[in-house]
């Protein structure tokens, strides 16, 4: 067997990612890792993968520097969706029109229906990054008003967002609440009333509805200023309930876009609010909130996501109307990663029904489950910033976030040895006085050490890493070298095979787990599936949120400390 023409492409693009990374430094070992971990098929062909890699390493070596990053856009590779300008300092990241450093104010507005998740990100690491350039203050404010009965706000995700904003590094310095302020709300709907930008509409909201698609003005829309204040006065008096009547702002029925037509800007509700119970029933809706929170908390500037620009026009709309320059808008593009299918709204009913694991299941893709992966913040910090400000929606990679990750913890992460779907194998003839070897904690990181861990006789092997290695002399990785038997045992069965020699020869190389001292381990993946198997015995040692990489699987985080007798060593996939 060869290895495939088209894995030199990917170590090709591989290389030149880690030696972009690392100044023009490519190295083997790394790169190896990943081809093994990302495709199993390649694990037969470990020592002719390993000279191919070293052949382009020693290519890319000889690249000038300045060079690098053209190659590796050339090749699409994760680093070619980045901007150029994400290499210069703050090159993508255009000025605030009028900021007076030390007198910015920006704004956090999340609804607290879940936990933050990687799609806040942008969110949080751009207002930071103006915050930090400009000396200015951040405000955390609740958008709490009344959401649906599907997307409903509740107590526990106050507390939630706030801890994901320290985790994040993102410390308000004011937080406000929406439910705080819906008083301050209706003094500004009567100004709007007063200017006649404003009226009762009673329609049926279907009405409503077919109304607005066809630039139809209904029944209530003529309605003189006293008949508008009477109505509202009405409103606030309890005559109505809730869908019976709304306060609509009045806008052009022939505006290209339906939604902008006669927008709501306060309606009815009797929903129980976690905060304020039913102390309100007129609760106004986002845009006309923020038109009003933007002016009296003074935010200077408001930054966010491009789908929202409609609730700039709302913003504006009411500031001209009542005669006030309010803050201006930036905006950035949509950016996803392949891999996060992020729904707020289906994580909330999974976690609430049980079937994820809480917020920090691996598929919500909250921030918290980032760092449950050992995904630290500082690398989302840097994969968010990485694409500036631009306006294009950008679609990338998992493994763009998880190239960030690996730069901050390949160096300091010790390895130890795994085997999933463990076949126990009993070694012939195995050579005294190799009871245990010493192993080193990094293959290129002297100052993490070594550690002494059992070998044979008895050892466990990945039953994968068996599959078409019958009657053939493999390598346990780092130790010896064994003839396997011609067919590999049923479930429960040892493996017999037979010692051959110590020599590091090009042959196979296979995980191994020492059978003395193996502990079961368990890993969460990324889709909640979970992996049974066995490791070394120094993961008795492991403490929980410590980093490990499994070696030819990956990076992962310790869950729980290991207590013999009882359930596995729990951790949690971080990515290879």
């Amino acid at each position: 067997m060869t290895v495939p023409a088209e894995v030199r492409t990917r170590a090709l693009r591989l290389a030149l990612e880690n030696a972009v990374a690392h100044d023009g430094a490519a190295r083997v070992e790394p790169i190896v890792g990943r081809l093994l971990a990302t495709d199993p098929t390649l694990r037969p062909l470990a020592a002719e993968l390993r000279d191919l890699v070293s052949a382009v390493v020693a290519d890319v070596l000889a690249i000038p520097g300045p060079e690098l990053a053209d190659r590796l856009a050339q090749l699409g590779g994760p680093e070619a969706a980045r901007p150029r300008e994400a290499a210069s300092t703050g090159g993508d990241f255009p000025d605030l029109v009028g900021a007076v450093p030390g007198k910015v104010v920006l704004r956090l507005a999340p609804f607290p229906s879940g936990a933050l998740h990687i799609g806040h990100g942008r969110m949080l690491f751009i207002n930071q990054h103006y915050r930090e350039q400009y000396r200015g203050k951040i405000y955390l404010v609740f958008d709490d008003t009344i959401g649906s009965e599907e997307k409903r706000v509740e107590t526990e995700f106050f507390g939630l967002i706030e801890e994901d904003l320290a985790s994040a590094g993102v410390r308000p310095d004011a937080v406000y609440y929406k439910s705080d302020r819906i008083p301050n709300f209706y003094p500004w709907a009567r100004r709007v009333i007063d200017k006649g930008g404003a009226y009762v509409c009673t329609c049926p909201a279907e009405l409503l509805r077919e109304n607005r698609a066809h630039g139809v003005a209904c029944a209530h829309r003529t309605q003189t200023h006293d008949e508008t204040v009477e109505e509202w006065e009405r409103m606030l008096a309890n005559a109505y309930g809730p869908g019976e009547a709304v306060l609509r702002l009045r806008t052009n029925l022939a505006d290209p876009d339906p939604a902008f037509r006669d927008r709501v800007l306060l309606r009815i509700s009797d929903i129980d609010h976690p905060r304020v119970g039913t102390k309100y029933r007129i609760w106004p809706m986002l845009e006309f909130s923020w038109a009003v929170d933007d002016i009296e908390l003074g935010i200077t500037h408001v930054i966010r996501g491009k789908d929202l620009v409609i609730e700039d026009r709302m913003q504006r709309y009411i500031w001209d109307l009542l005669g006030i320059t309010g803050p201006p808008f930036l905006h950035w593009g949509i950016l996803r990663v392949r891999e996060a299918k992020v729904a707020k709204s289906k994580a909330y009913r999974e976690v609430k029904s049980g079937q994820f694991d809480g917020w920090a299941d691996p598929r919500t893709w909250s921030l918290r489950s980032l760092d449950r992966r050992g995904i630290s913040m500082e690398a989302l910090r840097a994969f968010i910033l990485s694409f500036g400000m631009s306006l294009s929606d950008i679609e990338v990679p998992a493994e763009t976030l998880y190239s960030e990750n690996r730069k901050r913890i390949d160096a300091t992460t010790v390895r130890r040895a795994f085997v999933a779907d463990p076949v126990r194998v009993e070694v012939e003839a195995f050579p005294d006085g190799l009871e245990t070897v010493v192993l080193a904690n990094h293959p290129e990181r002297a100052e993490l050490g070594t550690r002494r861990v059992p070998t044979g006789p008895e050892f466990f092997l990945a039953r994968r890493d068996l599959e078409g290695k019958g009657g053939t002399e493999v390598r346990l990785k780092d130790l010896i070298n064994i003839e396997l038997p011609s067919t590999v045992p049923a479930p429960g069965q040892p493996l017999r095979a037979r010692f051959t020699s110590r020599e590091n020869k090009r042959i196979p190389r296979l995980q191994w787990v020492g059978a003395q001292g193996a502990l079961p381990v368990d890993i969460l993946g990324i889709e909640g599936e979970h992996t049974a198997g066995l490791g070394e015995a120094t993961l008795a040692e492991a403490k929980p949120r410590d980093i490990l990489q499994f070696e030819r699987v990956g990076f992962v985080r310790v869950e729980q400390n290991w207590v013999p007798g009882t359930s596995p060593l729990r951790v949690a996939f971080g990515h290879p």
